[in-house]
């Protein structure tokens, strides 16, 4: 009795162990079709009131003869956004795989002009089914914890937690809480090339 136990325990985790990828590597210029569209909805709630709320989308489109992602008002190349030399402290450290540990800092400026710093200590803690409004993808949960700071005399704790879809390339849902308020994000909508 034991040892079948014992066997349907060791079985079970090979199983899970399986159906995790090793590592994901950044997307390529190869991975991206024309007509993929992607579309989230965000929500910023305040005390349990929704202070704003809207939609974003990213579509792949022809731009100039390159491959291009459009947001609804500007087109950045494909290949401008995959080039980037990575920081030492960037957002995404590639490859992603579970247990890996990395530290996340950024200078920013808003619309407003208030400039402040960002500075977090990042997990990939899991790889995991999620079910969004756009369907159930399997995603890696990344969690950010620490300070942000800014011109006007602000600083406090912030946490992000990520879940990016290798297969679709990009995250399906995000969530921020600064202290102040939460951030929801969530795929809605995805379309898969022409």
């Amino acid at each position: 009795m034991i040892k079948k136990v014992i066997f349907q325990i060791t079985a079970l985790l090979l199983l899970l162990v399986s159906c995790s990828p090793s590592t994901t590597n950044k997307p390529s210029l190869n991975d991206y079709q024309s007509g993929e569209k992607w579309v989230w909805n965000w929500k910023r709630t305040v005390e349990g009131e929704v202070r704003a709320q809207g939609e974003d989308l990213q579509e792949v489109v022809d731009y100039n003869g390159v491959l291009g992602l459009w947001n609804g008002v500007d087109t950045v190349r494909i290949s401008t956004i995959l080039d980037q030399k990575q920081s030492n402290t960037p957002f995404r450290d590639w490859p992603l795989f579970v247990g890996k540990k990395w530290k996340y800092e950024s200078e920013w400026e808003n619309d407003e002009g208030t400039k402040g710093k960002t500075s977090q200590d990042v997990e990939v803690v899991s790889y995991e089914e999620l079910n969004v409004e756009a369907g159930n993808f399997m995603a890696y949960k990344i969690e950010y914890k620490g300070m942000v700071t800014n011109s006007r005399g602000y600083k406090g704790e912030m946490s992000d937690t990520w879940w990016y879809s290798p297969e679709l390339k990009t995250y399906i849902k995000h969530v921020n809480n600064d202290g102040y308020g939460v951030y929801v994000n969530e795929l809605i909508h995805y379309t898969k090339a022409r």
